[in-house]
Formats: structure tokens, C-alpha cells, sequence
């Protein structure tokens, strides 16, 4: 069963009070790794979609602008409160948005950057368009994904919760093989991470 955006609304309002308890330890190496493959330097304008919670806002430089965009209200109004909480400053904006229709100008960030997103949004193709559309040419889209492996133990796991895609708020079984052959994607990097190296960071250079 396919994802759409209500649907994907819904699960991470039921996410969202416990998602830094369940993801934020667990996914904070590959947070980490993606933040510093950005190489930003002063003056960097980044753009972060599906910015969640905002658990990798405070891991940027202090000296680069950051915008941050999410389709979750319930999820961003706590990464509203992070900023404030922890004064960062560096946070321009975070948005309510689609990323896959993106309320943004073209070529106007130096590098975007999409942690956890590729298997939630309804689209990645769309998604992938709309990242290359406002990151300006030759800027740097860094990706951070699982993507299924259905010969390992894990991915024939993950294959058993497709059905339920809609109710999880993710596809489970979107490979990267997948992902490549809808997107176009590619990539001058690719990095395994988190546990297991279960994990997937994919460094492209924005071509036009």
C-alpha cells in the first residue's frame, strides 16, 4: 500500500512525542557523519528537509544559516523549541513543507541536506527534483537513508511491514538499486552507517 501525504502526516503526529527517545541515540552517527560531509564554511546557507525534531540542528557550525523544512506540525513545533531552548541562532527558518513542492527559490542554498526522508516521502523522484532545483549548481545534496537489502535477515524483516506503510509513515522495502533507477541519483560518495552499517549516505554534486 502506497504512501501519501495525509497519511504520512498522520503517523508522525503518533510519532512525534517519542521519536528522540526512539531515534535519537540510535541515528545520531549517521546525523553526525552527514553534518560534517556538508564541509560547510562561514556564510553557508544549508537547507534541511524533513528537519523533524531538529535533532541535527545543534551539530552544524555556528557560523553558517540554516533552514529547515517538515510536512510533521507536531514535529517541527519541537524543533521550534529546541532552537529556543538551545539559542540557535544560525536557524533562519523552519517551514511546514512538502518537500516534494517545495515554497522555495531556485539555486538558493549551497547544500541540502535530507536525513531519514528518501523512504517517507510519497515520491522520490519529486523529492530528488525538488532538492537539485534549489541547491545551486555544483552545491553538494547529501542523503541519508536506509535502503532495503531483501537478501540480509533485516531486509526480509522489513519486507513483512510494507503492508503497513501507510500506518508506520515510511516504505520499509525501497531499495537503493530502487531508489537509483527512480531518482537518477548519482553519487561521487557513499558511506554505510549507524548500527550495523544498516544505514546508507550518498554525496552528490548538483549537476544541472
Amino acid at each position: 500500500m502506497g504512501l501519501d501525504l495525509s497519511s504520512v502526516q498522520q503517523a508522525y503526529k503518533r510519532w512525534a512525542k517519542y521519536y528522540n527517545f526512539y531515534f535519537g541515540w540510535a541515528f545520531h552517527p549517521g546525523r553526525q557523519t552527514a553534518v560534517e560531509l556538508v564541509d560547510a564554511k562561514p556564510g553557508t546557507r544549508v537547507l534541511e528537509v524533513g528537519v523533524g525534531t531538529g535533532l541535527s540542528l545543534n551539530l552544524y557550525p555556528k557560523d553558517i544559516h540554516i533552514v529547515g523544512i517538515d510536512i510533521s506540525p507536531e514535529m517541527l513545533k519541537l524543533a521550534h523549541e529546541l532552537v529556543d531552548e538551545e539559542k540557535l541562532s544560525n536557524v533562519e527558518a523552519l517551514h511546514i513543507m512538502n518537500v516534494e513542492d517545495m515554497q522555495l527559490p531556485d539555486d538558493s542554498f549551497d547544500a541540502v541536506v535530507a536525513m531519514y526522508v528518501a523512504t517517507v516521502v510519497p515520491d522520490p523522484k519529486k523529492f530528488v527534483n525538488e532538492m537539485k532545483r534549489v541547491c545551486k549548481p555544483n552545491g553538494k545534496i547529501i542523503i541519508l537513508n536506509h535502503f532495503n537489502d531483501s537478501k540480509k535477515l533485516f531486509g526480509k524483516a522489513a519486507n513483512l511491514l510494507t503492508p503497513f506503510s501507510k500506518f508506520i509513515g515510511f516504505r520499509p522495502n525501497l531499495s537503493l538499486e530502487e531508489f537509483l533507477e527512480k531518482t537518477g541519483v548519482i553519487f561521487s560518495n557513499k558511506i554505510s552507517i549507524n548500527m550495523f552499517s544498516l544505514w546508507t549516505i550518498l554525496v552528490i554534486k548538483n549537476t544541472k
